[in-house]
């Protein structure tokens, strides 16, 4: 099979990303993130259902290689293939549709579809968790390692349930030697993500322990975590965090609405007081610890008082990174049929308010960061600029007279702010001592 004849685009969270590059694996062919314009012979469009946007990126995309290449079939797999199945949705300009249990077998997909299989593949049970495997992408030099899968949450809102299956956890020693070969293929960071982490329940150990697995990795610079809903922040999770400088200390801990009753209507099963203590338990034990978050603007039945609530948790926990996503009623979901929607005017409205007055109390944080030498992953080099995050993932710009190898950790002096990032030049007189130490 002529696996260079595949392109690959993705679309969605982390865990879509991870399972990618595990595709990308099996087929030993080259990422083309979420570009079509890459020639193939097959296109497959790993896509997401979250929202009505995602779809639509999809469907922008298939329009466009349909355009362009007029010859080649168009696969759509994962959670929209799963969605199209359950009669959720509908997707035209795709000649397969496979759902998430296909990824581990896309040899055969591709197979199928250059044998001119049309329509929408069978279900198939789905592999074991532990047995999916990542090199990793080689355009990134952090790589994604999925360890749990499925959600058996039900958020009114969500169709993860519906599209995703039970909760799966990968065993925690599949998880350390899935992580030790990312390592010793060169990624220094490594981000571990799921569907909902917070129901990662391996059955040799617990999230702790597959964290403190990962870190006894030698040459590992830096571990993350992916978004995390606050009843995965344990004691022991933390305390792991707190253990460990290359544990990178920031936690995306969505929120989605700062009101106890759209808590409810949501079904998230936490309260806004549950939430804050999580964050105080987090900063009790790690003090410079940084938050992001997501909110849902629009909820149906949110008034002026619930969404000021929201914007009064956004103020008091200070987030470094925040997504506000206007409510996108989900046909299948309990949320879609709900009454008091609403108005869009009223969603952009807020949306825009909240992500305003979330920037302009950043600008407060970013600016303590002036004069300070923050420790900078890099990432990539634009024109006279490096770019790259600090482990409490602030974003930075720098300049330097060094060639500096993507991947390596650079001190940073940072002199000024402009917009959500740091700026800031290269202090190579650290890096000349350092290097004369070693």
């Amino acid at each position: 099979m002529a696996a260079s004849g595949v392109s690959i685009l993705t679309f969605g969270c982390r865990a879509n990303q991870y399972e990618s590059a595990m595709m990308e694996r099996s087929l030993c062919s080259r990422p083309t993130g979420s570009n079509p314009s890459a020639e193939a012979d097959v296109y497959v469009l790993n896509a997401c259902t979250v929202t009505a946007l995602a779809e639509r990126k999809a469907r922008q995309a298939a329009r466009r290689i349909r355009r362009e290449h007029p010859t080649s079939p168009i696969v759509v797999i994962g959670c929209l293939a799963d969605a199209v199945e359950k009669g959720l949705t509908r997707f035209e300009n795709a000649d397969l549709l496979a759902g998430n249990a296909w990824k581990s077998r896309i040899v055969e997909v591709v197979e199928q579809a250059r044998a001119g299989v049309r329509g929408l593949l069978p279900i198939v049970a789905p592999r074991p968790i532990a047995e999916e495997r990542s090199a990793g992408n080689r355009e990134r030099v952090r790589a994604c390692l999925k360890i749990q899968d499925g959600c058996s949450r039900a958020c009114t809102y969500c169709r993860a349930t519906q599209v995703r299956g039970s909760p799966r956890s990968k065993p925690v020693a599949a998880v350390a030697a899935e992580a030790g070969g990312l390592v010793e293929s060169g990624f220094p960071e490594i981000v571990l993500t799921g569907i909902d982490l917070a129901q990662y329940a391996p059955p040799d150990g617990s999230f702790a322990d597959a964290v403190r697995r990962v870190l006894a990795i030698e040459g590992l610079l830096r571990l993350r975590i992916a978004s995390i809903n606050p009843s995965g922040l344990t004691a022991p999770l933390i305390e792991a965090f707190a253990e460990d400088g290359r544990a990178c200390p920031h936690f995306h801990v969505p929120i989605q609405s700062g009101d106890d009753r759209i808590l409810r209507k949501m079904a998230r099963g936490y309260t806004v007081a549950d939430y804050l203590d999580r964050i105080d338990a987090v900063r009790a034990l790690i003090p410079h610890a940084t938050f992001g978050t997501d909110v849902i603007v629009g909820f149906p039945d949110e008034d002026g008082n619930a969404f000021d609530s929201t914007c009064s948790v956004v103020d008091a926990v200070g987030f470094v990174n925040l997504h506000a996503f206007r409510f996108s009623p989900r046909p299948g979901t309990v949320a879609a049929d709900l009454p008091n929607a609403v108005p869009e005017a009223i969603k952009r409205r807020r949306a825009e308010a909240l992500s305003r007055r979330w920037r302009e109390r950043l600008r407060g944080r970013l600016d303590k960061r002036i004069g300070s030498t923050q420790h900078v992953l890099v990432e990539e080099r634009r024109g006279d600029e490096w770019r790259g995050y600090t482990s409490d993932y602030l974003y930075v710009h720098f300049a330097s007279n060094e060639e500096i190898p993507g991947g390596s950790v650079r001190p940073v002096r940072i002199v000024t702010v402009v917009g959500e990032r740091l700026e800031g030049v290269a202090d190579e007189r650290t890096s000349a001592r350092r290097a004369d130490a070693a």
